[in-house]
């Protein structure tokens, strides 16, 4: 996931500095285009250019607090208020004040330039209109990546809130399984009980203080799977045959907690029980930065899985993790065939 904020066109500093640029340019711009003027006959424009030059720089900022006085105060305030009228008589009262403003500016510091009022403001009118239309195009776009931001934001916040549901949906069941290993290990006054505590133990912890954190190590996630896999084995001894081939893992991949194990579950709770010959098959393979995660089960034709309100569960909160944290970044597999349910996971770590 990827958030807004983190796109080049929402820094802060980049935004000033494009600013800082663009008036630079403008101002800058009778300079680089050597822009003449005429005087009187009396005057000496070699003498007078250096005022000329001073005057438009001074007319040019003007031009600058019009941007941001249409683009933070009038579309705001009478614009996004419909207050239109309102906003074409402050636009028009503007256009006068700069006209005003630009004629004592020349007459200060170019006594002898004829300054006709209603020639430069047909001169002056494109360069108004532009720079409101621009002002206003500004304002819009930024507004418009501020709203996209904001529901960028509470999307991110539905999608923890939603990740964390289907986390609780998850927990309970997998305890409710280990739970019932622990009982038939305690009916059986089982000298295994003491050691599948400890390890319960150690599963709790990870359920309780990893799996908060958005990603988890690679390696901890198998761990985690094999040591249920380990208490699912000591509970079913001989009435199952489990064959679990992890490849190892050092290259510090990382993974979204709990993603696996659903799987597990589902093979252990369909494939165990009143299935003849029941077998458990779990491979875990890394191949360049593509995990390959494979899991079957016998299962019995003749149950049906639809009585078992919690059938399928997990296996439907994995799906919708998977489409949330890995979109286009996976690939899931379920076929049943010949007695045999089959789950292939390909998922592409970063």
């Amino acid at each position: 996931m990827i958030s807004v904020n983190s796109q080049w066109y929402t820094k802060k500093w980049l935004s000033i500095s494009l600013h800082v640029l663009f008036w630079l340019l403008f101002l800058a711009s009778p300079y680089l285009l050597k822009i003449s003027v005429e005087h009187d006959s009396g005057s000496h424009p070699q003498k007078d250019a250096g005022n000329f030059y001073l005057a438009l720089t001074l007319t040019y900022m003007t031009r600058a607090l019009l941007f941001y006085l249409n683009a933070y105060f009038f579309i705001p305030k009478l614009a996004y208020a419909r207050r239109f009228g309102q906003y074409l008589i402050a636009l028009l009262v503007t256009l006068c004040l700069l006209v005003v403003g630009d004629q004592f500016i020349y007459s200060v510091l170019i006594p002898g330039l004829h300054f006709k009022i209603w020639s430069y403001v047909l001169f002056e009118l494109p360069t108004f209109i532009f720079i409101v239309m621009g002002s206003t195009a500004f304002r819009l776009i930024v507004d418009k990546i501020r709203q996209q931001q904001r529901a960028k934001e509470k999307e991110t916040e539905n999608l923890k809130t939603e990740l964390s549901f289907l986390r609780s949906q998850v927990s309970p069941h997998f305890m409710f399984n280990v739970l019932n290993n622990m009982v038939a290990l305690a009916r059986k006054k089982s000298d295994l009980l003491e050691p599948s505590l400890i390890k319960l133990s150690s599963l709790l912890r990870y359920m309780l203080y990893e799996t908060d954190e958005d990603k988890v190590l690679l390696e901890k996630e198998i761990e985690y799977l094999k040591s249920y896999i380990e208490l699912q084995s000591q509970r079913f001894g001989k009435n199952a045959d489990i064959n679990a081939a992890f490849q190892p893992v050092t290259d510090g991949f990382v993974i979204e907690p709990m993603l696996l194990i659903p799987f597990v579950e589902n093979a252990f709770k369909h494939g165990t029980g009143l299935i003849p010959r029941a077998q458990i098959d779990i491979r875990l393979k890394l191949e360049n930065s593509q995990l390959n995660f494979y899991v079957r089960n016998r299962y019995n034709e003749n149950m049906d899985w639809e009585r078992d309100k919690t059938s399928g569960i997990g296996l439907t909160n994995v799906k919708r993790r998977l489409n949330l944290l890995y979109p286009n970044c996976h690939s899931l597999e379920i076929s049943k065939a010949d007695g045999w349910f089959s789950v292939l996971l390909k998922l592409n770590l970063h």
